[in-house]
């Protein structure tokens, strides 16, 4: 079976700068839109224009693909059409303080309410105090308060009359009035009343009790005097206040007569204000309206009560409200009630309630991040009870849990209408729709931003365009043609895809960022592609601590990986290192050894505990090509052990299942496999080989081993010819092929891969089902047959 392997030309796609017709990139214009989103975007724009209930959007994307940008300028261009939504405030509510008002006013008439009631209270205190102090105010109190004080002064000589025919004095007292006997011209008091005869005694108690009931009488006709006199001086007071300051309330009315709320709320003030009216005067001694009961205590009324709270003011928005909460937190979601402090005590009220995002964002759009949403507990509570009942309640935290109130006011719920986009991956928008029902319900667009796009002319010059853009916006050094295609390399190797570019434009800023800085490091005004290379090879500089350190132990023996010679049941995997920021390949030396048995192929990663699920697939796998491939009318016999050497982490992944399957081969076959080639791919149970990830950092990480140990021209790497289109190599191991120092081998069956690494024809079944002799699988499956007669003589020791 010919195997051909893999041409230089064919280990990566350069890009052609002749492709730019620009000198630099200072001669391309900004870029304007959005760079091969189009899926993204008719569901960002399906999601906004729809106006049923229900349909917010999840964006869902990797990070870096530039959705937080691209969400935020489409939803801004959209909601300059918008309408600029109403104003919000809160006012207080003279019937239940603890609940205040809200009112909803046309978007700028907030603030210009609150002006006007801060005028109407400034005019209270200039004009009720003049009315007060007027001679005609003076006159009209001091009648009311003599016709009174006269009508009382009638009742008072009434009493004291009747007491002195009884014989009797009235005095008043602290404790009230006191009647007191009098004998022969004298009142008669404690030791006196005593000595009295009896009879006379009798006498006197008759006409006090008689007296008592009189003084009861008038005591209650005074008292009706003095209410009707308070009634009437608070008549009067409303009379004046009304003929002095009525006109301001008037004028309120007529400006707001088409919303009946504030209306009614005026009607309140007004009350309000002819109850309260010692708190508009001042604190004069012994004016007229002490007469009347006018008098300011020392701590004077707050007017705060007459003050609005503008929530919401939407008099400078233009469209509808964008708003992008970045610390969702359930205070900046929802708001806040403040509490401040004063001579020990805390206090609050309706004036220190702030407005959360949410309500900011209300008649527009709210745009959050997923993933802070559900770290911040109740935010992601609150954003579907809003979402779900088209209103918000501005509470606190601990109402939420019924535990603990701190009490303070409960304004209205206020209506919403809004659009919430959220941002986050794939997987978190899998665990919402499958664990939250209401999640289904509430989100029901997905846009889904992607991470890669075709490389084709088109996007290579957006490609460009993006580096022109961003170095405009940023300062930097603009790129040569040259520059610009190592930059489209860069973007194809991030997808490991010849075919396609990375629409992680967060890595790419970073790379055009970094060439800038090398560019300016040199003294030089234009980045060339060797700036690129270097901006590349410092990136990973910075990173590649520990791929050293391995390199080194490869080196020094310390890690056993053979690249020359031939040994028998041994292959030289090749292993990924994800490091987070930075990942390399290394080769790992994976054994096998087989054995009488019917325990099958045994992971010893697997019995250690040290094999993620998807390797344990893998090896299961093999059993089922084994069983398939060379015991179709037989048992299997068979019990071999598979190790990934000096290896003490978990592995994960079935790349490595067709190198193990090669190492069972040669083991069974006692054929010894080539050191010098390592192997990546994964395996289907037909024989299949299947492609697998990281193929560059693998072949590249092999390579570099070689290369310190020393090319011998027979090492190579052998990889799923369906990784072919992944290849983005760098040029050293391209050079390295093109003078046939290296070696990549492609390929699509096990049986290729066992003739590469050992030289010898896998061999293939003819009619009768048998192999050719000499052939790879003739050999295992004579070894299997040998293993399964042995184990049927085998006796068990009791």
């Amino acid at each position: 079976m010919a195997i051909e392997e893999l041409r230089a030309e064919e280990l990566c796609r350069p890009c052609d700068p002749s492709l730019f017709e620009f000198e630099s990139t200072e001669d391309l214009e900004c870029l304007d839109g959005v760079i091969d989103q189009q899926r993204a975007v008719k569901s960002l724009r399906f999601g906004l224009e729809i106006r049923s209930k229900g349909y917010n959007i999840y964006v869902a994307g990797l990070a870096g693909t530039g959705k937080a940008t691209i969400v935020k300028r489409f939803v801004e261009s959209i909601s300059q059409s918008g309408e600029v939504p109403d104003d919000w405030l809160l006012v207080n509510n003279f019937k239940d303080p603890d609940k205040p008002l809200a009112i909803r006013l046309p978007h700028g008439r907030g603030c210009e309410l609150k002006r006007d009631m801060m005028k109407l209270v400034e005019g209270l205190k200039r004009e009720l105090p003049r009315a007060f102090d007027s001679e005609e105010y003076r006159d009209r109190s001091r009648l009311l308060v003599e016709r009174y004080a006269g009508e009382k002064k009638i009742l008072i000589s009434r009493i004291e009359e009747s007491a002195k025919e009884k014989g009797f004095q009235i005095k008043s007292t602290p404790a009230g009035i006191v009647t007191i006997p009098v004998v022969d011209g004298e009142p008669v008091k404690g030791d006196q009343y005593q000595s009295l005869r009896d009879d006379l005694k009798k006498e006197i108690e008759e006409k006090q009790a008689q007296l008592n009931q009189e003084v009861r009488v008038t005591l209650r006709e005074i008292n009706r005097i003095d209410r009707k006199a308070r009634e009437a001086i608070e008549k009067l007071n409303e009379e004046v206040a009304l003929f002095r300051v009525g006109h301001l309330i008037d004028d309120l009315r007529d400006r707001y007569r088409d919303h009946p709320k504030l209306l009614g709320y005026f009607d309140d003030v007004q009350a309000d204000v002819l109850l309260n009216l010692k708190d508009f005067l001042g604190d004069e001694e012994e004016s007229p309206s002490d007469l009347a009961g006018l008098k300011m205590s020392e701590d004077k009324a707050s007017l705060s009560r007459y003050e609005v709270n503008v929530l919401v003011d939407n008099r400078y928005t233009v469209g509808a409200p964008v708003i992008y909460e970045t610390n969702p937190t359930y205070v900046n979601l929802v708001g806040q009630i403040e509490r401040k402090a004063r001579f020990g005590a805390v206090y609050t009220d309706f004036t220190m309630i702030k407005a959360g995002s949410i309500l900011k964002a209300n008649g527009g759009y709210l745009i959050v991040n997923a993933e802070d949403v559900l770290k911040n507990p109740l935010s992601y509570d609150v954003i579907k009870r809003v979402l779900k009942n088209d209103e918000i309640k501005i509470e606190e935290v601990g109402e939420q849990f019924r535990l603990l109130s701190a009490g303070g006011p409960r304004p209205e719920p206020i209506p919403v209408r809004l659009k919430v986009l959220m941002m986050g991956n794939l997987y978190l928008f899998r665990l919402l729709f499958a664990y939250d029902e209401e999640f289904k319900k509430i989100f029901k667009v997905r846009a889904d931003f992607a991470e890669q796009m075709d490389r084709n002319e088109e996007n290579v010059q957006d490609y460009a365009a993006f580096i022109a853009t961003l170095c405009r916006q940023e300062g930097l050094r603009h790129f040569t043609p040259g520059a610009v295609a190592e930059v489209v390399n860069y973007g194809s190797r991030l997808v490991e895809d010849r075919e396609k570019l990375s629409l992680q434009f967060g890595d790419i800023a970073d790379i055009v960022r970094e060439s800038s800085y090398w560019t300016e490091q040199a003294g030089e005004d234009l980045v060339e592609a060797k700036d690129v290379r270097r901006a590349i090879e410092e990136k990973e500089y910075r990173s590649n601590l520990i791929e050293e350190r391995i390199g080194e132990l490869i080196e020094q023996g310390t890690i056993m990986v053979d690249v020359e010679g031939e040994v028998v049941g041994q292959v030289n995997g090749l292993s990924i290192y994800d490091l987070g920021d930075f990942s390399f390949g290394k080769p790992s030396r994976i054994t096998v050894r087989t054995f009488m048995g019917k325990e099958g192929v045994v992971n010893i990663e697997r019995k250690v505990e040290l094999s993620g699920k998807t390797h344990d697939k893998g090896v299961l796998i093999l059993s089922g090509y084994l069983g398939g491939k060379y015991a179709e009318g037989k048992p299997l016999s068979l019990s071999a052990t598979l190790c990934f050497e000096q290896s003490y982490d978990m592995i994960d992944g079935d790349s490595a299942s067709s190198t193990e399957l090669f190492a069972i081969l040669s083991e069974l076959a006692g054929l010894p496999i080539k050191q010098g080639i390592a192997v990546t791919g994964s395996i289907n149970q037909r024989g299949e080989i299947q492609p697998i990830g990281g193929v560059n950092r693998k072949i590249e990480g092999f390579f570099d081993v070689c290369r310190v140990r020393g090319l011998t021209g027979e090492q190579g790497v052998i990889i799923p010819r369906k990784n072919v289109r992944n290849l983005m190599l760098r040029e050293d191991v391209v050079q390295a092929v093109r003078e046939g120092k290296f070696h990549i081998y492609p390929i699509d069956h096990a049986d290729q891969g066992i003739e590469i690494l050992t030289g010898v024809e896998a061999g293939e079944r003819d009619e009768e089902g048998n192999y050719p002799e000499g052939t790879v699988n003739a050999r295992v499956v004579e070894r299997l047959d040998e293993m399964a007669e042995a184990l049927r003589g085998y006796s068990y020791p009791e």
